[in-house]
């Protein structure tokens, strides 16, 4: 009797841990994401299409209102999987260590640590208005630094980092190349000459350049590619003091009630949507990717210190005391 009561018990065991991790794998995914509309559209496809369609639930957030999200909720966060700007991810696992190594293999030829891995990237440059630039009789500026000349009063448009991290890539550039006294003097003199077209939003001065009320801007450069291609008088510069970039990357939470399947759909995001994200990111971020050559950018460049929340902090910090 006690063995039968004995096999009774460890079947019953065996058949609770088999109900709970079957019901945890039906469980949906929960995902949190930072993309623009195009990237969410790309992986939602990516998802759908590859047998991932009603065993997700995607949700978007402004970059700042996740960022605080995962600094005070860690691995308790409802996200089982994120797609979050990298400088993110780096710092909230710094303080938290609140995701899982990945388990696949991807072809980066970015060197990244094994937590995440990165769905797109952006890249600044400065952006005219080849006609306004003709009609006002304005030199085509070389680097961010002319941008502060005199002869752009009123005819230039920018971010301000308080707003968006478009305006962190400027900012990085001009650190690089001039330090932080020559930063402080060019970020004075380019906001004097934006007055009221310094813009929140990094979509803020591609659209007044587009429109035509002023002649020359910083935004991403793809979005210009894009703009010069469809015809419209618009123009890219690679600065001398670079082009940098941001990425936005994809991990996966390791939470106390582990989903596999958040893993599984981090994969197929990564090795099934890049070929459309790429269209409209066209940065090269893996192995084997192509792009037309007016999307390799120049002169490339990368930050010498490690991208953190901090480092964005201090040089916001630095930009306010330029206004």
């Amino acid at each position: 009797m006690k063995k039968i009561m004995f096999l009774i018990a460890g079947a019953l065991v065996l058949s609770f841990f088999s109900c709970s991790k079957e019901k945890n794998q039906d469980r949906k995914v929960i995902i949190y994401s930072n993309a623009d509309d195009e990237a969410v559209i790309s992986v939602k496809k990516a998802l759908d299409n590859n047998g991932y369609e009603g065993k997700y639930i995607f949700q978007s957030f402004g970059t700042s209102e996740l960022g605080g999200k995962l600094f005070a909720e860690g691995a308790d966060i409802e996200a089982d999987l994120i797609t979050m700007s990298s400088f993110f991810i780096e710092s909230t696992q710094a303080a938290n260590d609140m995701y899982k190594p990945l388990e696949f293999e991807t072809k980066q030829i970015i060197q990244t640590p094994d937590y995440y891995t990165p769905l797109l990237a952006i890249q600044g440059a400065v952006i005219v208005n080849t006609k306004v630039l003709k009609e006002n009789n304005l030199k085509r500026p070389e680097s961010i630094k002319d941008m502060g000349n005199s002869e752009y009063h009123d005819f230039i448009s920018v971010v301000d980092p308080m707003g968006s991290t478009t305006a962190w890539l400027m900012v990085q550039a001009l650190l690089s190349s001039y330090g932080e006294e020559g930063t402080k003097a060019v970020l004075t003199g380019i906001y004097k000459n934006a007055g009221p077209h310094l813009e929140l939003s990094g979509s803020g001065p591609i659209k007044k350049i587009r429109a035509g009320e002023v002649a020359v801007g910083f935004g991403l450069r793809h979005q210009a590619v894009r703009d010069k291609k469809s015809g419209l008088p618009i123009d890219f510069i690679d600065p001398k003091e670079g082009n940098f970039a941001l990425t936005e990357s994809i991990a996966v939470i390791n939470k106390k009630k582990y989903n596999p399947l958040s893993m599984q759909m981090a994969e197929c995001i990564i090795k099934n949507a890049r070929a459309d994200i790429i269209k409209d990111y066209p940065v090269v971020i893996y192995e084997g990717e192509t792009v037309d050559d007016e999307n390799i950018a120049s002169n490339s460049r990368t930050f010498a210190e490690p991208l953190t929340t901090e480092l964005l902090k201090s040089h916001q910090e630095l930009s306010e005391s330029c206004k």
